[in-house]
């Protein structure tokens, strides 16, 4: 018998590749895995027209509008990208030698309301003390002047030194004319390998992440996957059923990246990087769920409120459909 038709819209990440073959099979789906490469095209499609049953959406992007009580998506506990952000923010070395010279600065942002931005300014803010009221910040494309994705249709809930989007000039263009003194985003701008005054921040970002890491337990959650609300009210099952295929998925990931025979992945210290991967996270290092991602999942909430983009932060149960895990398994 078929199950339920759902279309899926992911990236094709080691960790849902399982799903996309069809080696894993959610039970009582008929699962369509559409793989897209551009996460802001899964983003911009689901957000504005509901494109798809079920997709990976911006992390700050759903919070934003489950927050507000009127989403028309549900998310489950599954988080198909993380990305630690120390190494992120370019700075022109002239001027920004540490992160309390930020203050007072302007500072460069493909969007504002972005999560890899909204990561950076928490850590800069909680954790170096930054006062991101100090700060101006400016929209721009990061080395051209085309936008980075459509900006939220979400007001913010207070006023904020911000700069909208504009095609006069690009971030990377900006850093270097020191028209901004910073700029951090998703990526980097390319002055970064080509202008001797630009670099990072934290020129030796893995270790300040790893040590961020084991101070704060906060591995940063740039991605959720979303169903449409109303599909989840017809078929509550679909959120378990969805859950634990990506668990599944994730799992044959986590084994195969350990047989080291063979590499499967083109990086060729793939021993060492394992060995310091069990050191920092004493296991999993990509949990599902919410208990397990509470700190990382409380930040971003924090954050959010923080920065004018939510009116005060949520419990992060409140986000999530019930999900009843692996144990719920035959």
């Amino acid at each position: 018998m078929s199950g339920l038709p759902i279309t899926f819209a992911c990236g094709l990440y080691d960790r849902m590749l399982a799903l996309y073959t069809g080696e894993v099979k959610p039970d009582g789906i008929d699962l369509n895995f559409l793989a897209i490469d551009h996460p802001r095209e899964i983003f911009d499609r689901m957000a504005n027209n509901l494109e798809f049953d079920a997709a990976e959406m911006s992390s700050s992007d759903y919070f934003r509008h489950a927050a507000r009580g009127d989403c028309p998506m549900i998310a489950i506990p599954v988080f198909p990208s993380r990305v630690f952000r120390h190494g992120y923010i370019a700075v022109d070395k002239r001027v920004i030698r540490e992160p309390k010279d930020l203050a007072g600065r302007r500072i460069g942002v493909p969007l504002y309301a972005m999560t890899a931005a909204i990561v950076i300014r928490g850590l800069l803010q909680h954790d170096y003390g930054v006062d991101l009221s100090s700060v101006t910040w400016v929209e721009g494309g990061m080395n051209d002047t085309r936008p980075h994705g459509a900006p939220s249709t979400i007001p913010l809930v207070r006023p904020v030194k911000l700069e909208l989007y504009t095609d006069e000039m690009s971030l990377n263009d900006r850093l270097e004319s020191g028209d901004v003194a910073a700029v951090i985003g998703s990526g980097l701008p390319k002055s970064v390998k080509a202008n001797p005054n630009i670099g990072r921040l934290f020129p030796d970002y893995r270790q300040s992440e790893i040590e961020y890491y084991r101070k704060t337990k906060i591995f940063p959650i740039m991605h959720v996957v979303v169903l449409k609300r109303e599909l989840y009210e017809q078929h509550p099952f679909v959120a378990t059923s969805l859950y634990n295929a990506c668990c599944d998925a994730k799992a044959i990931a986590y084994r195969r990246m350990r047989e080291l025979g063979t590499l499967r992945y083109m990086l060729p210290w793939m021993a060492a990087e394992i060995e310091e991967i069990d050191a920092v996270f004493g296991g999993d290092p990509w949990p599902y769920g919410i208990d397990a991602n509470r700190p990382s999942l409380e930040a971003l909430v924090q954050y959010l409120a923080d920065q004018a983009l939510i009116e005060k932060p949520v419990r992060v149960e409140s986000l999530f459909a019930p999900t009843f895990g692996q144990a719920s398994k035959p």
